[in-house]
């Protein structure tokens, strides 16, 4: 088990990470997401040894780490960068770190070949890096990091550099190996796409702080506030200006143009407080009844996936809204749609940007 209490980074003045309070159980699939400069990198190298802890404990089975040097954590990491010796085969890339540590020729042998019949690339092991393809220098490089047989994984974005479909056959091999050696990773990206595929638990960071943990589905399904909403689902969550009123209990009575409907909150809110309405692209509902009308959507852009289409355009008030409908449909720029949502679909924030539905 992995434990941050409290965590912090400074560089000088400025502080990256911010009282982070964090525990990954054993064999969990735990995955930092979050904008550029959020401090996700920062808090794996932090992890790794790499970054000395400003503040805090940062513990690995109940032992303090903060001083341990990165080479006795028990942790291997796989960078953005392939950082692959050029001059080397891809067995010696892969066996060099043990051969460093003295380890019998014959078990660097057995790991090795295990490691490469693991990621399939046993065909490999005698060529150089210049002869591989990207998705083969990762699938290497994680290789390397196998070899060592460690605790824990750490990935700091191990896909960027990888055309779109190299990284979806790369993710799922991560996904598989996971499940087929059943070590603790700890995976860093910015893509909430990689994150909702691929993570047991998602850890959503802004400005060195943790807004949300949880499963992929908890949090697309109960964002804790505005932010994460925003940063998970793609198309991004639509956010509308609404009105409020208390409707008495645990009830609020929301106004959005001519509609009127009701939802739960969990806590009250002030009667001249500006409220937001959250509605994501794939839940607006289009050409039939809905509980909410939301009058008429003027198209402005629309992208054709061929499984799905993606619509993007404006509602009689001026407020954007974009909609994700299944299939083609025959619809181009300055079409007027009807659309409407589900209550239940809905997600209402506070001034404060925090969630007020329950």
């Amino acid at each position: 088990m992995l434990s941050l209490t409290q965590v912090q980074k400074r560089f000088g003045a400025v502080e990256v990470i911010r009282g982070v309070d964090l525990t990954i159980t054993s064999g969990e699939f735990v995955v930092f997401v979050g904008p550029s400069g959020c401090g996700k990198s920062t808090l794996l190298r932090m992890i790794a040894g790499l970054e000395p802890i400003s503040g805090g404990e940062l513990s690995i089975g109940g032992v303090r780490m903060n001083e341990t040097a990165a080479s006795q954590r028990g942790i291997a990491m796989v960078f953005q960068s392939y950082a692959l010796y050029p001059h080397m085969s891809v067995y010696k890339n892969m066996s060099f770190g043990l051969e460093t540590a003295r380890m019998r020729k014959a078990e660097i042998d057995r790991r090795v070949r295990k490691a490469a019949d693991i990621l399939q690339i046993t065909p490999l092991l005698e060529r150089k890096p210049r002869q591989l393809s990207g998705g083969q220098r990762q699938r290497v490089a994680i290789g390397r990091a196998i070899v060592r047989d460690p605790k824990i994984f750490l990935f700091d974005e191990p896909l960027s550099n990888l055309d779109a479909e190299l990284r979806v056959q790369t993710r799922v091999e991560i996904a598989k190996l996971h499940a087929d050696i059943g070590a603790t990773m700890i995976y860093v990206t910015h893509d909430q796409v990689e994150a909702m595929t691929l993570a047991d638990r998602i850890v959503v960071l802004r400005a060195g702080i943790v807004e949300q943990q949880g499963t992929p589905l908890d949090i697309y399904n109960k964002p804790a506030n505005r932010f994460v909403a925003g940063f998970i689902g793609s198309p991004k969550m639509n956010f509308l200006d609404v009105t409020a009123t208390a409707g008495g209990g645990d009830t609020a009575t929301i106004g959005l143009g001519a509609s009127r409907f009701s939802m739960s909150i969990r806590r009250g809110f002030d009667a001249s407080e500006r409220l937001t309405l959250g509605i994501r692209p794939e839940h607006v509902v289009t050409g039939g009844t809905a509980e909410i009308d939301l009058g008429t959507l003027t198209i402005v852009h629309v992208e054709q996936l061929g499984g799905q289409t993606i619509a993007y355009g404006r509602l009689i008030d001026g407020q954007a809204l974009n909609v994700v409908l299944e299939g083609q449909r025959r619809i181009s720029a300055g079409d007027s749609l009807p659309v409407g949502a589900m209550a239940g679909g809905c997600h209402l924030f506070g001034s404060d940007e925090l969630r007020l539905n329950s």
